[in-house]
């Protein structure tokens, strides 16, 4: 006998049609809804298009978020730069270029007042000159070189002292097809007053050292007459850096990058096999680029077991302070902790014998950097998208942290703060991980990377919960949102819990690709969506919980 009502339960809606008017079809063919474009901003900001998903091309997905990040400026400039400027300061993203990216979109606004605040948050966003070769490179692609632009690249050179300039002059001298030299160039004579010191470094940028004599210039059949500057008005990490050129012995190479606290982009090529000079560069050397670094220092045998070297790395990288002032990002510890313990380098052949103090170290670091992640106490479940899409693509364009690691790692992070929690994989079925948190991040990859891969039903984590009457306050669910396989949908699951348990249980949704879907209902205020490896999103998940 056919029960015809059961094609009409309300709380019951198969994935591939759609359960809410706000709901639309996803690339898997299932129906999920659709984020609002703010939150697709800040998820692109963070998690970047880089490799594009298992769904869709990096191109798609690029110009699917240029397009989300003109809608932003064309309804609130404003907001859009602010979001900018707040995920560049604080740290938030793993990479810089989606910032840098939208930031050259905002300054080529057919609106005035967003191209006018663009360009003032320029220095706030572009802090290196690296940053700004990459902005430079992606602006001129939209617009001209007027008077703005013009006016805002001479600001950067401007607004810094001669010493913080001349630091960024000999570390980045070249970069995304631009080096200073081109960029004053462009900027034309929008300087305006300055200092001698500040003449003296433009004029070393642009002529060198030997051009700081009495000078005259033909431009555009018009001449003008330089006055000579005094050599003695650069700055001392110039004249240490000319001298660190021609520099062949590494002991007075070492002598000089200790006293001007010189970085590895200002040594020559030739002195680079050196340990000693590497020695020196670690006294000083910036967090990030001793992240990079590690695996040559191995190599080179300076950082060794027992090694005074290995003893300063392992120090810092257990620094919580130094830590936080580098704006050290989680995923940037995690590639390097991945690389690090391969023992070789992705390009290359460089190899190390990996140091486990040193692996040790990176593990920890790792947790460090998400800050003081405070404890709920809520019953937890953590549930990881283990399917096939999961597995493609990069998180933010780092090398070997695809959504299924990254997802992986992120749920780590919680299990060692959280005393009560459950960590089950998902696709088309539940399994139990078997995850602990004594367990390494090696550890735990290896053990999530080998789950079967099948379906995606993101609704599973709420089904099975009901089922076996477990008890849970909070739903977190690391996902890329392209749910399609299951008979219920994912919201409508979670209601079906709340009504059998009679508890208020929350779901959070960490999206794990910079796409516009979402499992979580914007109508349901016991729902939230956080994006993946944004340094801000424990915290947040935090206060969502316990508010």
């Amino acid at each position: 006998m056919t029960r015809y009502s059961k094609h009409f339960q309300k709380n019951r809606t198969p994935q591939s049609a759609p359960a809410h008017a706000k709901q639309k079809r996803n690339r898997a063919g299932g129906y999920t809804f659709v984020v609002d474009r703010w939150t697709r901003l800040e998820r692109f900001l963070v998690l970047g298009a880089e490799g594009g998903t298992y769904y869709a091309t990096e191109r798609a997905l690029v110009l699917e978020n240029a397009r989300c990040v003109a809608e932003c400026l064309d309804e609130d400039g404003a907001r859009t730069v602010r979001t900018l400027v707040a995920v560049s300061e604080a740290g938030r993203a793993p990479k810089q270029s989606p910032t840098i990216f939208a930031l050259a979109l905002a300054c080529s606004h057919a609106n005035e007042a967003t191209r006018a605040l663009g360009l003032a948050a320029m220095p706030r966003i572009c802090r290196t000159g690296s940053q700004l070769f990459e902005f430079l490179a992606a602006v001129q692609e939209l617009r001209g070189w007027g008077r703005g632009l013009r006016r805002a690249v001479c600001r950067w050179y401007l607004t810094k002292t001669p010493d913080a300039l001349a630091y960024q002059v000999v570390k980045y001298r070249q970069r995304s097809g631009f080096s200073h030299r081109d960029a004053l160039r462009l900027a034309g004579g929008a300087m305006g007053p300055r200092s001698l010191e500040h003449d003296a470094l433009l004029r070393y940028v642009t002529a060198s050292a030997d051009g700081l004599g009495a000078r005259t210039v033909v431009r555009s059949g018009r001449t003008s007459t330089y006055d000579a500057i005094p050599r003695e008005a650069l700055p001392p990490l110039i004249t240490a850096f000319d001298a660190l050129q021609r520099e062949r012995s590494p002991h007075a190479a070492a002598r000089l990058i200790t006293e001007h606290r010189m970085t590895h982009e200002m040594v020559p090529s030739t002195l680079h096999g050196s340990p000693e000079v590497w020695r020196a560069l670690l006294e000083q050397m910036p967090m990030t680029a001793m992240l990079r670094n590690l695996g040559r220092m191995t190599s080179l045998g300076l950082v060794t077991q027992g090694s005074d070297a290995c003893a300063l790395v392992v120090s810092r990288l257990r620094d919580v302070n130094r830590i936080t002032k580098a704006r050290l990002h989680p995923l940037a510890v995690l590639v390097a902790l991945n690389t690090y313990r391969l023992g070789h380098g992705v390009r290359g052949g460089m190899t190390w014998q990996p140091v486990p103090q040193v692996v040790d170290a990176l593990e920890g670091a790792f947790e460090l950097t998400f800050g003081s992640i405070p404890a709920t106490k809520a019953r937890t479940l953590l549930a990881l998208d283990v399917s096939g899409s999961m597995t493609w693509g990069q998180v933010a364009g780092m090398t070997g942290i695809n959504p299924r690691v990254g997802s992986a790692a992120m749920a780590m992070a919680t299990m060692r703060t959280e005393p009560n929690w459950n960590v089950m994989g998902f696709s088309h079925t539940l399994v139990p991980l078997g995850l602990h948190p004594r367990m390494s991040l090696a550890e735990v990859i290896k053990t999530v990377s080998s789950v079967s891969m099948g379906a995606t039903d993101c609704a599973l984590p709420m089904l099975w919960a009901a089922q076996t009457n477990t008890q849970v306050d909070a739903f977190v669910v690391y996902t890329d949102n392209e749910t399609w396989f299951g008979q219920v949908h994912p919201h409508q699951a979670l209601d079906r819990y709340r009504q059998k348990t009679g508890l208020a249980a929350k779901l959070i949704v960490v999206g794990m690709t910079a796409t516009n879907f979402s499992i979580a209902s914007p109508d349901d205020p016991g729902m939230l969506d956080v994006v993946g490896f944004d340094t801000a999103a424990p915290r947040v998940m935090a206060d969502f919980i316990t508010g």
